[in-house]
């Protein structure tokens, strides 16, 4: 059986990005931002796979880990790109919440030191829910916390992809030994 070391560096980080993800799914639904929190939703529901997998040594769920964590690295590389306007992306679009509504990221009016001031409309022609927020004074630019928090993913993400490599390529020579045995 693998190493019970090899196993609980990799449960420790599917737990790490398992909370993570928790935190950013907090933020993505206070934001209103519905494909960030559908990608959440599915990384959550795999990194428990993955956890389960790694608990119970089920090399299966831990392979279906793996390659999701490759899937995951490209939709954090997209978010940066995204929030950096990379290639032709708008941070100002309404792509993040499925073109359904104007919410923006949490942190553009939250972030640290940012002081958000709401103005009543000042055309005629508006609807009266509508105010015009105004921020200033943020330490941080949002998108930049944001570009942060998808760099950590990112992180959390290769080192449990190597450790998880680690653990099938271990579990596959111990199945390989008890076939010629």
């Amino acid at each position: 059986m693998v190493g019970r070391t090899g196993l609980h560096e990799v449960g420790h980080t599917i737990a790490i990005m398992l909370l993570s993800a928790l935190e950013r799914q907090i933020f993505d639904f206070l934001g209103f931002q519905w494909a960030p929190i559908l990608g959440n939703f599915l990384h959550i529901i795999v990194v428990i796979l993955g956890l389960f997998g790694t608990i119970q040594y089920r090399p299966r769920y831990i392979m279906v880990y793996t390659v999701w964590t490759a899937l995951w690295v490209t939709w954090n590389v997209f978010i940066i790109c995204f929030y950096l306007e990379v290639g032709g992306l708008s941070k100002d679009t309404d792509l993040m919440t499925f073109n359904i509504s104007v919410h923006r990221s949490w942190w553009r009016e939250h972030g640290p030191g940012c002081v958000r001031r709401v103005l009543p409309p000042s055309a005629h022609g508006m609807m009266d829910d509508y105010t015009y927020v105004s921020v200033t004074g943020c330490i941080v630019d949002f998108q930049y916390l944001e570009v942060i928090h998808s760099a950590i993913q990112i992180l959390l993400s290769l080192v449990g992809f190597v450790y998880a490599c680690y653990v099938i390529s271990i579990s596959m020579e111990e199945e390989d030994t008890c076939r010629n045995k």
